[in-house]
């Protein structure tokens, strides 16, 4: 069994159980449609916390396989599956040693997690290898700003923001990351966003990419 101590934060699970509720009435539920929009076949959710994207999945999508780490959350998850429009399966894992074949989705999906994973590199690896040949990885995260002001105000906050968030690094480029993964960027919208009117305005990419 895989230890996943470094991955518990009690604490900041049951706030983001709190604020992730908020949030979906603050506009996150329309981006969770628009991420899952159009996906079929097999899907895996990489860090899926509490589930939150579940009701949006479409019915084209026959099955998703959620990995999530962190114990408060994957109860919350597995709860979270019952109602889900799709047949979903909560999984105890995570992202950086997935546990499947190579080649055993059509597409993947990372929300909002790439941020606090402990190497992005490792964790894209992996999304690559389960992804069959010409699959789909749909990602939405938070990142770190273009304005440079604003970037460099992000790098200053990080170490407490860790301490704070769960681990989240908020000034982490992603899109580099997945493209130095060897994926194909095809979509990508980037835009600020605040999760709740008191939530700092951050900025974010949404988008698709796909395994050659």
């Amino acid at each position: 069994m895989q230890d996943l101590s470094e991955f518990q934060h009690p604490r900041f699970a049951r706030m983001y159980e709190r604020l992730s509720a908020e949030a979906e009435r603050n506009g996150m539920a329309g981006l969770r449609r628009r991420l899952l929009s159009g996906l079929s076949g097999r899907v895996v959710e990489v860090g899926a916390g509490n589930g939150m994207n579940f009701p949006h999945y479409p019915p084209q999508v026959r099955e998703v396989v959620a990995v999530e780490p962190e114990d408060h959350l994957r109860a919350l998850a597995e709860r979270a599956a019952a109602p889900a429009p799709v047949p979903v399966t909560v999984v105890r894992g995570h992202a950086g040693a997935l546990p499947y074949d190579a080649g055993s989705f059509d597409a993947a999906v990372v929300s909002l997690v790439l941020c606090s994973v402990p190497d992005q590199a490792v964790v894209l690896a992996e999304v690559r290898r389960v992804l069959k040949p010409g699959g789909e990885l749909r990602f939405f995260e938070h990142v770190r700003s273009a304005n440079p002001v604003r970037g460099v105000l992000q790098d200053l906050i990080t170490p407490l923001w860790r301490l704070m968030a769960g681990d989240c690094r908020p000034n982490r480029d992603t899109a580099a990351a997945i493209r130095g993964a060897g994926f194909v960027i095809e979509d990508i919208d980037r835009f600020v966003h605040k999760a709740t009117p008191k939530s700092p305005a951050m900025a974010h990419i949404l988008g698709l990419a796909r395994r050659p």
